[in-house]
Formats: structure tokens, sequence, C-alpha cells
């Protein structure tokens, strides 16, 4: 089962106490927050549980598998996540 956004914030409301408006405001402020200090080249990283960063992919020859053509594919960025040992112990 996935947990959306809704359910997150009802959970995390409920553990805490906290009200939903105020759980929500505070998830959309982490997002926010990952996104601009990824986008600006920079890592975020919660030690034990996850890191964010930004990796670049080289140009490189690929395929069309519908045709066999050969594709030139540009160099470009994604983002790269890390799972820490604490989740990873989680999962076990």
């Amino acid at each position: 089962m996935a947990l959306n956004k809704t359910e997150l914030v009802a959970k995390i409301a409920a553990e805490t106490g906290q009200s939903q408006a105020a759980v929500s405001s505070v998830i959309d402020g982490l997002f926010s927050a990952v996104s601009e200090t990824v986008a600006s080249g920079d890592k975020v990283s919660i030690p034990g549980w996850i890191s964010f960063e930004t990796a670049t992919t080289a140009a490189r020859t690929g395929r069309n598998p519908r045709t066999g053509e050969s594709i030139d594919i540009p160099a470009g960025k994604r983002v790269k996540v890390s799972v820490g040992s604490k989740l990873k112990a989680a999962v076990k």
C-alpha cells in the first residue's frame, strides 16, 4: 500500500499532536527546501535516513528500440537519492 501526502500528513499529525495544516505546511517547506538546494547543485543529507544530490550524465549514443536507429542522447542532470543505514535497517 502506498502512502500519499494526505495520508502522510494525517499520520504525522496524529503521532505529534499537531494540526494537519501545520504538518502540511512543514512538509511543503521541506520539499521546497530540498528542491531549491538540489537544483542549485548542493547536497541535502539527513544522516542515517536519506540524501539527495545532483548527478550529471554524460552524452552518449543510444538506440531507438523500435527502428534500431542510433540516436545521440545529450548530457544532462538528474537527482541522485541515497538511502541511509537507519532506513535500510527499518526495511529489513
